[in-house]
């Protein structure tokens, strides 16, 4: 049992490779290997011994929203990278750099969805439009956005995003919205002409950590 947890793979390393450069060419196991084991800390590469993570394959994924803006939401499939540790066996994937950890949606889509919502005050629904790549919904999403309350839920928590950290539970979920994807809009690199608050919320939701 144990030798099975210690295998399991933790979590999502994001890359510094943008989804659209993945996109057009995956990086090579040299290229996107990380310095070390997420789950032991062990480097790479030793100085003077062997490789310690091994390239253990590719693996197809999701990734909901739009690439860019403007833009129209689409999904992607891209091929991440699988290690596996020789020290401790944990399995890491290293995937672009809008990547998260168990959510189909980019973290810039998520990021520029909480500043639609929290900053421009946008209705679930017309966030959902501009963000989602689905467009049939059932009965009872026709009003409104629950993936949109979850992210907010999750953001109050501080299980979101690392740099936004828990909010009082009393904030409402525009509040909760909001000063998440101001936080996110500050991680964006600066600019001569900085853009709207919601885009950099877009840019800044990639590269936060």
């Amino acid at each position: 049992m144990l030798q099975e947890k210690t295998r399991s793979i933790r979590g999502v390393v994001r890359s510094k490779v943008d989804v659209k450069s993945w996109l057009a060419k995956t990086p090579t196991v040299s290229e996107a290997r990380p310095a070390q084991c997420p789950a032991c800390g062990s480097a790479s590469r030793p100085v003077g011994e062997g490789l310690v993570l091994h390239g253990h394959g590719l693996r197809e994924r999701q990734l909901w929203g739009p690439p860019e803006l403007p833009g129209k939401p689409t999904i992607h499939i891209v091929r991440v990278r699988r290690y596996e540790c020789q020290r401790c066996r944990a399995v890491t994937v290293v995937a672009p750099a809008e990547t998260l950890t168990k959510r189909l949606y980019t973290a810039a889509a998520i990021g520029w969805a909480l500043a639609l919502y929290g900053l421009s005050l946008l209705s679930p629904k017309a966030v959902r439009h501009l963000v989602s790549p689905l467009r049939h919904w059932g009965a009872r999403s026709a009003a409104g956005w629950q993936t949109l309350r979850r992210w907010a839920g999750a953001a109050a928590a501080g299980r979101l995003f690392a740099c936004v950290g828990p909010m009082p539970e009393e904030w409402s979920a525009r509040k909760v919205a909001a000063r998440a994807a101001t936080t996110l809009a500050g991680h964006a690199l600066p600019s001569p002409e900085p853009p709207a608050l919601e885009v950099l919320s877009f840019h800044g939701a990639a590269l936060a950590r």
